[in-house]
């Protein structure tokens, strides 16, 4: 698979139900990789979606989104970046199953926009990722981020841990 029919974009407002059905899409496919349950993700009416769908458009952080144009405008892939106290974070990767892995490089594009933004607040970028999710800490080793050994309970099971990763930008 190649990527020129690939767009990467921020979200609006009116990408809600996209921003919705991807969302849920993400949270059923690997659990452990987000701090909401489908469950809870479900119950939301369309004014969260709406203000989530707002994250693109917010000064003060990004939300992307890739979009395959040649599967008729499919959502195939998120990430997210707001300002935390500690630098710039990473939140809510997500690429959908048939896109994953190098040679689609859906997860390269989303994180190259990612990465951009982070530039522009500083000179790392950090995030957050559950220990027990080694295909994510494998992909985030390949693009040069690192551990710092520093480790927070994971929000849904606190008997659980997440690690802190940061690449120097």
């Amino acid at each position: 698979m190649n990527t020129p029919s690939i767009t990467v974009r921020r979200t609006a407002e009116s990408d809600w139900a996209a921003v919705r059905t991807l969302r849920l899409e993400m949270l059923a496919d690997t659990p452990i990789a987000f701090g909401e349950t489908l469950a809870a993700a479900e119950s939301l009416g369309e004014a969260a979606w709406r203000e989530r769908a707002r994250r693109g458009e917010n000064p003060r952080g990004t939300a992307l989104v890739a979009i395959d144009e040649s599967a008729g405008g499919r959502w195939v892939g998120t990430m997210g970046g707001y300002r935390d106290p500690v630098g710039p974070m990473l939140v809510g990767v997500y690429v959908t199953p048939d896109y994953r892995g190098r040679a689609s490089g859906v997860t390269d594009l989303l994180l190259q926009g990612i990465e951009e933004w982070a530039r522009s607040e500083s000179d790392a970028l950090y995030l957050h990722v559950h220990t027990e999710n080694a295909r994510a800490i494998a992909a985030y080793e390949r693009r040069g981020y690192i551990a710092t050994g520093v480790l927070f309970p994971y929000i849904l099971n606190p008997h659980q841990r997440e690690m802190e990763m940061r690449k120097a930008l």
